[in-house]
């Protein structure tokens, strides 16, 4: 079976690399470089872990999460995952962090609770005064994004993938499943799939209603140099409490410590609005994470990206087939997680026709 992907996120990629494992021959079309700079798999690093707050489709599907990772470390002959635990920090009953917790103990995972003059003496960059109490699951932590899209371009180029890179659809016939690439030239395909995040809604207009761009930022930071040694074998942190949506991933393997927070985001019209990044983002950002952290003025912002991404209303992923066209989209985020089994699950559903089982797994409704 010949099939196209737009877009070479890690949906396309992981998408690219299931298919061709299973002896497809596959063209990957991306409308810049890979990793996309505006994509979340242009971050360095991004999160894997169990709390889910009420997604408890999601939860159960962490372990199948964590076999496809192997499968693919297995593929590529390098595992580009740092398990160093993840921390959730509550700061006022009800938020957050304290769903994360509840979602953990629903399901029965273990975990580690400190009050928060333990988590401070273990994690001195913590105020003890201003959280409530904080908890560590031993299992999780970092993704290495850029390195796993670097690594899996060159995978599928060894094996005859044709990628073809600055190349960006323009239109697309769902029910031919034919690419017009803006050059004027067109892919034809048996079958196509659309993971183009962001410029989804460009060549499906139609799915407005179901999906929302959203521009974000992530800030790079040093901490103060008496801090260095505790942030370097810290955990990454889920939530730090309170009402920012603020995350955490340390500075590890050689990349920097990196704040986020996902009350930031906001609605925009397209890929290309407030793509650069705003004076003063970084230390805004910053500030959303004193509490729990103390000093936080002594925290030097190195870095700010910018990164746009397709979001459902309930934080969900999407899939929608249109005639011989399979859209996959909401990908990113916090289902950056799901990347190399979102791959598997799609590759299974254009082989046996059947989106039944992946529409389910995909929006957490079974497992």
């Amino acid at each position: 079976m010949r099939v196209a992907i737009v877009g070479a996120g890690i949906a396309g990629l992981s998408t690219a690399w299931a298919l061709t494992k299973l002896g497809h021959d596959v063209t990957l079309i991306e409308q810049g470089a890979i990793p996309h700079p505006l994509t979340a798999s242009a971050d360095r690093h991004r999160m894997i872990h169990r709390a889910y707050g009420h997604a408890d489709g999601y939860a159960q599907a962490i372990g199948e999460a964590f076999d496809s990772w192997d499968m693919l470390w297995d593929d590529l002959g390098v595992s580009h995952y740092a398990n160093c635990g993840v921390l959730g920090i509550s700061q006022f009953a009800g938020d957050g962090a304290e769903q994360f917790r509840m979602g953990l103990e629903r399901l029965g995972t273990d975990y580690e609770r400190l009050d928060s003059r333990e988590a401070a003496t273990r994690y001195p960059f913590l105020d003890a005064s201003t959280f409530r109490y904080a908890y560590l699951d031993h299992e999780g932590g970092a993704l290495f994004s850029q390195r796993i899209a670097h690594d899996l371009k060159a995978w599928l180029r060894m094996r005859g993938v044709e990628i073809r890179m600055h190349a960006q659809a323009v239109a697309i016939d769902p029910h031919a499943a034919s690419v017009r690439i803006a050059d004027g030239s067109t892919v034809r395909a048996d079958r196509l799939v659309v993971t183009a995040g962001a410029g989804t809604l460009q060549l499906f207009p139609a799915l407005n209603g179901n999906l929302t761009i959203y521009r974000n930022a992530v800030a790079y930071l040093t901490p103060p140099a008496d801090l260095e040694s505790a942030w370097s074998n810290a955990p990454a942190i889920v939530d730090i409490g309170g009402s920012s949506g603020g995350y955490v991933l340390p500075p590890i393997d050689g990349v920097d410590l990196k704040f986020g927070a996902g009350t930031l985001k906001r609605a925009v019209p397209d890929a290309q609005t407030d793509c650069d990044v705003m004076p003063g983002e970084g230390q805004r950002l910053r500030q959303l994470f004193a509490p729990p952290f103390s000093r936080i003025d002594e925290y030097t912002v190195t870095e700010v990206t910018a990164c746009v991404s397709t979001f459902t209303a309930d934080q969900r992923i999407f899939s929608r087939r249109v005639g011989k066209t399979l859209v996959v989209s909401a990908c990113s985020g916090h289902c950056y997680t799901f990347g190399a089994a979102v791959g598997q699950r799609v590759a299974h559903a254009l082989e046996t026709g059947d989106d039944t089982a992946l529409v389910q797994w995909l929006r957490a409704e079974t497992v």
